[in-house]
């Protein structure tokens, strides 16, 4: 009796897995991995528009850099997990060009946040915008994504781990398990264990930035050290294939250069420079392009000895300070005009 009700408890409190991963809608098939990834997307998208707004910068600024981002993004996502995975596409009786069908699933995080931070990169150069600043607004909805995203390999029944007959065990279909587990019904939820790091990680980064007023790409830098040290540990017990760095899975010889780079990135910035940026971007609030409202009407002409600095000297310019919860401006000085607020609240 006692083996059977502990069979029983252990059933009850195993996770199942969905029983379906698509559906029809006329003639597409939505799947419900696509469907997390976009809701992790427009979550990391609203937090990041607000805390850039924040920060002074203007939304149409953040919408730009994000609609590149986000593309370049799942390109290198895709090129990501080719190279990882080679001999799928490349090797003997593959054929190359299914490399492209990304429709087939496919993609890996680490060189989406690679690909997405060169278009970012690209975008803010050419809009005056900091770099650091979008990554550091940014930071807390990426890794906040990234604990969405890992709900679609739940639908999938992928990227699980080793066996796993206690209460967490993820129950896993016949056909999905690996060839030396078919016997074995419940396997290590590692997309779970990744969903809750990412989303305490979100949670951490959100409370340091509140506290601390982390700029310079601090705050990307900590997200890289985060999500680094859960993905190495995580990806250590993971049971799908991967080609091997020395002792180390390819991922987690990635994982491993993002803490060290988040690292170094983090020393350099807290050595070189304090506090956040006086400005976020030429446009924006404070920017070194910045014009008051009072010379706009006229009221100080260019010859005026008391024209604000902050139209010549973006380092001079008016000091700006918000809560990232507030999700508006609020300016140091009472001769900040109203009309900086203008198009930079979130749609």
């Amino acid at each position: 009796m006692s083996g059977s009700s502990s069979m029983m408890v252990c059933v009850i409190m195993s996770i199942p897995s969905p029983d379906i991963s698509q559906f029809q809608l006329g003639p597409l098939t939505i799947r419900f991995y696509a469907l997390c990834l976009l809701a992790g997307m427009i979550l990391a998208w609203f937090i990041g528009r607000k805390r850039w707004v924040a920060r002074g910068g203007l939304a149409d600024t953040f919408e730009s850099i994000a609609i590149v981002a986000i593309p370049s993004g799942i390109v290198g996502a895709r090129i990501y997990h080719v190279a990882t995975h080679w001999e799928d596409y490349f090797g003997e009786g593959r054929d190359p060009i299914s490399a492209l069908y990304i429709w087939e699933g496919g993609i890996a995080i680490f060189g989406a946040v690679i690909g997405g931070a060169l278009g970012a990169l690209f975008v803010c150069w050419r809009k005056g915008a900091r770099i650091t600043a979008f990554a550091d607004s940014l930071a807390p909805g990426l890794i906040l994504a990234q604990a969405v995203g890992r709900l679609g390999n739940w639908f999938n029944q992928e990227l699980f781990g080793g066996p796993d007959d206690g209460p967490l065990g993820l129950e896993i279909d016949p056909d999905r398990r690996p060839s030396e587990y078919r016997d074995v019904e419940t396997f290590q939820p590692t997309f779970l264990y990744e969903l809750t790091w990412n989303a305490l990680g979100c949670l951490l980064l959100l409370w340091i930035d509140r506290r601390f007023k982390l700029g310079w790409g601090k705050l990307i830098a900590l997200y890289m050290v985060i999500y680094g040290t859960g993905r190495f540990w995580i990806e250590g017990i993971r049971t799908d294939f991967s080609y091997m760095v020395g002792p180390l899975r390819t991922n987690q010889a990635t994982a491993l250069l993002f803490i060290i780079v988040g690292i170094l990135l983090f020393a350099i910035s807290h050595t070189l420079r304090k506090g956040r940026e006086p400005w976020v971007e030429r446009a924006g609030v404070g920017g070194p392009d910045y014009v008051p409202a009072e010379h706009e009407a006229g009221a100080i002409t260019a010859d005026d000895p008391a024209e604000s600095s902050a139209a010549r000297d973006g380092d001079e310019a008016v000091g700006v300070t918000a809560d990232d919860e507030a999700g508006g401006v609020t300016a140091d000085s009472p001769d900040e005009p109203a009309e900086s607020n203008e198009d930079v609240t979130p749609r």
